[in-house]
């Protein structure tokens, strides 16, 4: 952004973050925002007599039009990173620069890859051994040292209730996961015909590997959306419940997969 900033690193981004962010909501927004700007005027080396209301809303509207990308009017704190990390600093764009999950399939197989004890939580043990594997992924080198830090960075920023780990909502916040598939549909308000067209996009959509049944991933993606349609924050330990229930009702042959027929069937539609 300029050049007072060239020197800071992820620490030091998460504490102006942290002095901004003074409800706690994951946003910079209204007077934050104010805030946030005059400070940067004063990074700028302008003297506090000089920052004016007017330079303030200049400056306000010149990084929003370019750092908003939401278009929401307030920053999240990767657009913020964006705006103020060097490049080789904004890990936090590691996790951005490919395509977003466009499904909970995938954001689930990730979540049960690094869930290495079932838990129910990801530590910081274990969210360092999903950092490591991501760096390599970008062929990326970064030290120990380095690995710790941004282990305890990530953990600072992400674990919103402060107990040393991260459930399934903080790991959401972390990874870009497209919108939930099944608010494209509303199946109550449709006819027969009309649901079972939905059904067929549906079941698609989660059968990632094509094989006519959901399984392992793909059954925890289609919980864990099916759960946020009725309640936006769940817990990993929620999940497995709900999970456990839907394959006591639905795996009709007992093979521990749900086959096609066999959701159509506890969708209250009759199989093709």
């Amino acid at each position: 952004m300029d050049s007072t900033l060239d020197s800071l690193d992820a620490a030091g981004f998460l504490q102006i973050w942290q002095h901004f962010d003074v409800d706690d909501n994951g946003y910079i927004e209204g007077k934050e925002l104010d805030a946030f700007f005059q400070h940067m005027l004063q990074k700028l080396g302008l003297k506090e007599e000089e920052i004016t209301e007017d330079k303030i809303q200049r400056m306000r509207e010149r990084f929003m039009s370019a750092y908003d990308a939401t278009a929401d009017g307030r920053l999240q704190i990767q657009e913020l990173a964006t705006m103020m990390l060097p490049e080789d600093e904004n890990f936090l764009l590691l996790f951005r620069r490919e395509t977003p999950l466009d499904s909970s399939v995938e954001f689930m197989r990730i979540w049960r890859n690094y869930d290495t004890d079932n838990s129910g939580y990801i530590s910081a043990i274990e969210l360092k051994g999903f950092l490591q594997d991501l760096f390599l992924q970008h062929k990326k080198s970064v030290t120990a040292d380095k690995l710790e830090e941004y282990t305890d960075t990530m953990m600072k920023m992400f674990d919103k209730n402060r107990d040393g780990r991260l459930d399934l909502n903080d790991l959401a916040r972390i990874l870009a996961l497209k919108e939930n598939f099944l608010l494209k549909f509303k199946m109550d308000a449709c006819s027969q015909e009309d649901r079972k067209r939905d059904f067929e996009k549906i079941f698609a959509h989660y059968d990632v590997s094509k094989t006519g049944a959901l399984e392992g991933p793909e059954v925890d993606g289609f919980v864990k959306d099916m759960m946020e349609l009725v309640k936006p924050s769940i817990s990993g330990t929620d999940l497995d419940k709900f999970r456990k229930a839907l394959m006591g009702h639905c795996d009709i042959n007992g093979d521990g997969k749900i086959q096609k027929n066999e959701l159509a069937l506890c969708l209250g539609l009759r199989p093709s």
